[in-house]
């Protein structure tokens, strides 16, 4: 029986995804829009809202909270929580869009583009 498994590995070890995460996230949070695979859009979608959905909490715990998900990463860190969180204060999730673009020519991939809504 094939069970359900919670997110992709894209065949990588664990630090790897890490960093491409956080990497994706830091690009999304600094330019608005990206464009990357299908498979990591999806995959990057709830781990920007649960950082957009802490950061609008705005205490000390959720600013630290970020901080270490971004890897450290203060400029990412204060444009989400100055810029980019207050935007979305009245909603409730679903604060990205994803967007197919088709296969890449090359390899066939499929691409997407993420962006805040």
């Amino acid at each position: 029986m094939k069970n359900y498994k919670a997110h992709r590995k894209f065949g990588r070890v664990r630090k790897q995804r890490t960093a491409l995460m956080r990497s994706l996230a830091r690009s999304l949070i600094l330019y608005g829009k990206i464009e990357t695979t299908e498979a990591k859009a999806k995959e990057l979608r709830p781990f920007i809202e649960k950082l957009i959905t802490a950061s609008n909490k705005g205490t000390l715990a959720a600013r630290r909270l970020i901080s270490t998900r971004l890897g450290g990463e203060s400029h990412a860190s204060k444009k989400l929580s100055n810029d980019v969180a207050p935007q979305y204060k009245e909603r409730n999730g679903g604060y990205t869009r994803i967007t197919k673009l088709g296969p890449k020519s090359h390899d066939a991939r499929e691409t997407a583009s993420i962006e805040f809504v």
